[in-house]
């Protein structure tokens, strides 16, 4: 992710953004997959045989029939009863569907968002953790700017809404859920987790936990994050306000852009706290 010092002087990102193609190509990945995952087994074993007729019938004996073939001929298949469109009918719906899904207003958000600064700074696959059922809206908004997203929550209800919307706007090639408890166990559960560069909190799920617990979940997340990764405290949580967490960050700064949204026109919003890990300890100069 880029920091906002590289923003404002140069724009330039150092990963190169997805193409179209690519975009393309995840979208037919993900309905072919999304298709013989819900048909049966018998079903899909005719689409085989009807893949291997096809083969045989137009090879005339000039190769050999193998894996590969068949499994990009029962593709094909499974483009033609999906009706799937070529690229450039694909492409012109693509490139309004995905303007419209990177605006915190498609997934219910506010346009001014505590998620919003951030979004000029997302690069491709930047490591991206969104933890709570609340804030599930962001996990969309992070994906449709090419983040790699794991969304943890405590219900599997909320889990599989997100992974349903997630697919259906063709979004779920870089994005994994989780459904567990949060609990002191937590951190070794997050042990596959590190060099985040995003970490989106909602408040909520500490409430089942005690003091030190609710500490020691934060730190451990802090931990995981990247020198220079933030941190998105969201006002979710009516019981616990993200400033009450403020004290945790000992070390960390605070965003001058929610500083100065929290003084002007949108402090009557209820705001939220985006906190930057430093990119060097804290005895170097």
């Amino acid at each position: 992710m880029l920091s906002l010092t590289q923003v404002r002087q140069t724009h330039r990102r150092r990963r190169r953004p997805y193409s179209d193609k690519q975009h393309y190509q995840e979208y037919i990945l993900q309905r072919i997959e999304g298709y013989k995952n819900s048909i049966g087994r018998d079903e899909l074993l005719r689409l085989g045989d009807e893949a291997a007729s096809e083969l045989q019938a137009t090879a005339e004996g000039q190769f050999v029939l193998t894996e590969v073939l068949m499994l990009e001929s029962v593709d094909r298949l499974i483009m033609k009863r999906l009706s799937l469109r070529p690229y450039r009918r694909w492409k012109q719906q693509f490139i309004r569907l995905r303007a419209a899904q990177r605006t915190p207003t498609h997934w219910g958000l506010e346009p001014h968002c505590p998620l919003s600064p951030l979004l000029p700074r997302i690069e491709p696959e930047d490591a991206a953790l969104v933890v709570g059922s609340a804030a599930a809206p962001t996990t969309y908004l992070l994906a449709a700017h090419d983040a790699a997203v794991t969304f943890l929550a405590g219900d599997l209800g909320s889990v599989d809404r997100v992974e349903s919307r997630m697919a259906a706007e063709a979004l779920s090639s870089l994005f994994e859920s989780y459904v567990t408890q949060f609990d002191p166990a937590l951190p070794e559960f997050l042990g596959f987790l590190e060099g985040l560069d995003i970490v989106v909190l909602d408040p909520g799920v500490l409430l089942e936990l005690g003091g030190p617990g609710r500490n020691e979940l934060i730190r451990d997340l802090q931990r995981r994050s990247r020198p220079g990764g933030v941190h998105v405290i969201l006002p979710t949580c009516p019981a616990i306000a993200p400033e009450a967490l403020r004290s945790v960050y000992e070390g960390w700064t605070q965003e001058e852009e929610t500083k100065r949204k929290r003084r002007g026109t949108q402090a009557r919003h209820a705001a939220g706290l985006i906190l930057c890990k430093p990119t060097c300890p804290e005895d170097t100069p």
